[in-house]
């Protein structure tokens, strides 16, 4: 079986929200992420007025995608950290 590195999960995580949990088997948890993600972009957007700047606009998601990559990493890390080096 082959290990995915965690430089590769964090890629990931950037370029598509909540698929990096995928890679470290964790696809609820990236789901979760990638729904509130959406929802709090949406809220936020709602929320403020046009004149707003766009990242004021989608603080809230923007926020969650941020915690999201970081939070895809760290697990990345940890399971390769904890993964016997010889397997």
């Amino acid at each position: 079986m082959m290990r995915i590195r965690s430089w590769m999960v964090l890629l990931v995580a950037v370029v598509l929200p909540g698929c990096g949990h995928v890679l470290v088997k964790l696809p609820v948890r990236g789901l979760m992420f990638a729904f509130y993600t959406l929802l709090l972009g949406v809220i936020t957007w709602q929320l403020t007025t046009p004149d707003t700047s766009l990242v004021g606009r989608l603080a809230g998601g923007l926020f969650v995608y941020a915690v999201s990559v970081f939070d895809a990493y760290t697990w990345a890390a940890r399971r390769a950290h904890a993964a016997p080096v010889g397997g």
